[in-house]
């Protein structure tokens, strides 16, 4: 049997503020550009940051790195904090929904929520669920794939049909009790990136997503989007 696929989403900021919202997170959090990696320009990101989404091409460099990681991080196992959500990735197409999850499982202390909210719901329902298990659960959870593959339709791109083989891909950033992971659902397990904070959360998952582009320096399909505090409060 073949895996379901959906339609990918489009990194685009107010798409992924919508879907989240549509899934009954409060927009008191949104997302935004990060339009550069020099100080200047992450100046104009708005404080705090919770959480990064990098999209990025999934070249034969990076498959030949991923793989090498793989290897090395199965003999020497990383220490993973039990408090960090991950979800494995089934579903093709999905990175950006398996993104998001990740984003707001990792970040609920912080985020609020509607009384009624289908992600936050999802998130409960699968806690205590192996990774492989939520990517089950979420195969079959009919209110996220219809908020998706609305979300997928209403970016400036035209969406791609369903068989289009997309090789940029989506992965979270976020700080879980202070360590920084890298959350990629097409991974074996969280990525550690060490240490973080609050304050320097968006500096560090930066550096992060600079590594990714020197690895393939002839690449620019790159795009960084923050999960902010609404400045309007």
């Amino acid at each position: 049997m073949d895996s379901p696929r959906w339609l990918p989403l489009e990194s685009n900021p107010e798409v992924m503020t919508k879907f989240i919202t549509c899934l009954g997170m409060k927009e008191t959090w949104q997302f935004r550009d990060v339009y550069g990696l020099d100080p200047e320009l992450l100046s104009m990101v708005p404080r705090p940051v919770c959480a990064l989404l990098l999209l990025f091409p999934v070249t034969e460099k990076y498959e030949t790195f991923k793989q090498e990681e793989e290897e090395r991080l199965k003999k020497q196992p990383q220490e993973v904090s039990p408090d960090v959500y991950f979800i494995k990735q089934t579903i093709g197409n999905a990175c950006g929904t398996i993104g998001l999850i990740h984003v707001v499982a990792n970040n609920q202390k912080r985020l609020e929520f509607d009384a009624k909210s289908p992600i936050k719901d999802f998130i409960e329902k699968t806690a205590k669920m192996t990774p492989e298990e939520r990517a089950a659960f979420l195969e079959k959870d009919d209110s996220i794939r219809v908020t998706h593959e609305s979300s997928a339709q209403e970016g400036q791109t035209e969406a791609p049909s369903l068989d289009e083989k997309v090789i940029l891909h989506f992965i979270a950033l976020v700080n879980v009790g202070g360590t920084l992971y890298e959350l990629d659902g097409r991974k074996p397990f969280p990525i550690v990136h060490g240490k973080t904070s609050e304050d320097t959360f968006l500096e560090d998952a930066v550096d992060v997503c600079k590594v990714f582009m020197e690895r393939d320096p002839q690449e620019l399909r790159f795009t960084i989007i923050a999960l902010s505090k609404d400045s309007f409060e």
